[in-house]
C-alpha cells in the first residue's frame, strides 16, 4: 500500500468515517471484502437510499452490485470520496456534500453536475452528466447595459 493510502485509512478510522461506513453497510446487509488501496467494498446493499450506484463512507464503498471492479472509473471515482473524507475531516464531510449538492441542484436541476465533491471525484467516472447551468442563471447577472456582469 503506498503511503497517501495508509495516511487515508489511518485519518478515516480515527475520524469515524470508516466505522460509520462499517455500520452503514452492515445494516444495510452488505457483504464486506478488502480492495486496493486500503479500502473495503460492502456490495449488495439492499436499503433504498440513497438512490445512487455507489457511495462511499470514509474507506468504505458500498453498492448494490454484487461485485465491485477494482479496475473501474466507479471504483476510481469512489476512492476519491474516500480521500474527501480524510481532507474534510471525516462525517463532517455529509453536511458539507449534501449542501453542495443541493446548491448543484440549484444551479442545474441535477444533484452531481455542479457539486464540487462530484466535479473533484471526476464526474464522468461516477456517472455524472456535466449538465450546463439553469437558462435563467446562465444570464445573471447582468448590468443595465445588457452586458455581462464580471465579478
Amino acid at each position: 500500500m503506498r503511503a497517501r493510502n495508509g495516511v487515508r485509512l489511518a485519518v478515516n478510522l480515527v475520524n469515524g468515517s470508516t466505522l460509520a461506513g462499517l455500520a452503514v453497510a452492515r445494516i444495510g446487509g452488505a457483504r464486506l471484502s478488502r480492495c486496493p488501496e486500503g479500502l473495503l467494498a460492502g456490495t449488495g446493499y439492499r436499503l433504498p437510499v440513497p438512490s445512487a450506484p455507489a457511495f462511499t463512507m470514509g474507506n468504505v464503498i458500498i453498492t448494490r452490485r454484487d461485485l465491485l471492479d477494482v479496475d473501474s472509473d466507479l471504483f476510481r471515482h469512489e476512492a476519491r470520496h474516500a480521500t474527501q473524507y480524510a481532507w474534510f475531516g471525516g462525517l463532517i464531510m455529509l453536511p458539507l456534500y449534501f449542501t453542495a449538492a443541493g446548491l448543484s441542484w440549484l444551479l442545474s436541476g441535477d444533484v452531481g453536475s455542479w457539486n464540487a465533491f462530484e466535479r473533484a471525484a471526476g464526474l464522468a467516472d461516477g456517472g455524472y452528466l456535466n449538465r450546463p447551468l439553469r437558462s435563467s442563471l446562465s444570464t445573471w447577472p447582468r448590468s443595465r447595459s445588457g452586458t455581462r456582469r464580471t465579478w
